[in-house]
């Protein structure tokens, strides 16, 4: 029995191992009938969509997803690795209120203990789903709804422009869509931003092999595989540089990928470190330190590919059409140079930076724990 009466505030932790194991739609399922708050890592980011959609955790995480947490009092842990980036360098204070239980089918995984007398499966994902389907279990709406309320309390808060840009062309997505994010910024902008409707869209991420430069080839090769299906391919000015000769297979092809270039002139996480880390220090990620972005329209249009260039996210509504049609392209959306990721949290202190001024996290303490 996983889910005893003395239970008030449980959360389901979706990881990528639940796609692996074909379970996803299980996901949902157990979601509605217990109204249990799911989460996501990262990875997972797209199991948890449309109307259970909350955030993901971690170091990007969104902070509602990461202040539930930190309130939950059981984690259900399925098919996620609760590596570093997820549970900081100083594991006992990793959701501090909680008890630990994990499913995972990697025995060594599991070798690591995360939280004192946590409770370990080593199943598979999609049997451990269904086992906690077939339990006699109570209702948690009371406690979602108060996650719901908090995510939507916090929702403003924490946007950059990247955020912004990325909502946009959330609006404009087709419902179930195929999406490739690359390594870096624009990858957590997706992550912490990108509402999907419907709940069978994929966001395909590189997940811990950081291969930047990934997601042009990850569209191409999910448009070929679902018989040239559409595919938005979510890139930064860096990641295109890695594998621009790709315009040409889209080309030949004639693959229906949509490229969307969120451009801010700069190697966005390396410079982020250069400049939270080493006293702006910056070297070979900005244009004054040794790095440079070439005109990424003229060169698509060199490739034969239809291809606009955006002073900002807010013209995007004015290319909808390349949305739904067959035709690639590419679009180049500009953002500013000192675009950042926020939230953060510190590895070692598991504190978010930036802080929100205390009354508005107060309120959403509050809205958890009343």
């Amino acid at each position: 029995m996983i889910f005893r009466s003395t239970f008030s505030r449980p959360v389901l932790l979706a990881g990528n191992g639940v796609r692996t194991a074909g379970a996803a739609e299980l996901v949902y399922e157990l979601a509605h009938k217990t109204n249990i708050p799911v989460l996501t890592t990262m990875n997972g980011a797209d199991l948890a969509q449309d109307d259970i959609h909350i955030g993901f955790i971690g170091t990007h995480g969104n902070r509602a997803a990461n202040m539930i947490l930190n309130e939950c009092d059981l984690i259900i842990s399925v098919g996620a690795r609760l590596g570093i980036r997820q549970v900081g360098r100083v594991p006992k204070m990793f959701a501090p209120n909680a008890e630990l239980i994990r499913c995972d089918i990697d025995e060594y995984e599991l070798s690591r203990s995360i939280k004192e007398g946590e409770q370990k499966f080593h199943t598979d994902a999609k049997m451990f789903l269904e086992m906690l389907l077939a339990e006699d279990t109570k209702d948690y709406s009371e406690w979602r709804d108060r996650c719901f309320r908090v995510r939507d309390f916090l929702y403003p808060y924490d946007k950059q422009e990247g955020n912004r840009a990325v909502e946009a062309i959330s609006a404009l997505l087709p419902a179930d869509p195929i999406v490739a994010a690359d390594v870096g910024m624009n990858q957590c902008w997706c992550a912490q931003s990108l509402h999907l409707k419907g709940r069978k869209g994929r966001i395909h991420i590189s997940g811990g092999y950081g291969t930047m430069g990934c997601s042009l080839p990850f569209a191409i090769g999910a448009s070929i595989s679902e018989g040239g299906a559409a595919v938005f391919c979510i890139t930064g000015d860096g990641g295109l540089q890695m594998n621009i000769q790709e315009l040409e297979t889209v080309k030949r092809e004639q693959l229906p990928v949509k490229i969307l270039v969120l451009n801010n002139h700069v190697l966005g996480k390396i410079s982020e470190t250069q400049h939270l880390e080493h006293g702006d220090r910056f070297m070979a990620t900005t244009s004054h330190s040794g790095y440079s972005v070439p005109d990424f329209k003229s060169i698509a249009e060199a490739y034969g590919l239809r291809a606009a260039a955006l002073s900002s996210y807010q013209e995007l509504h004015e290319y909808s059409e390349w949305f739904s049609d067959r035709e690639p392209c590419l679009i180049d959306i500009a953002l500013p140079e000192a675009s950042r990721l926020t939230p953060k949290i510190q590895f070692d202190t598991l504190k978010t930076t930036p802080e929100l001024e205390s009354s508005v996290l107060d309120k959403a303490k509050e809205i958890l724990s009343c």
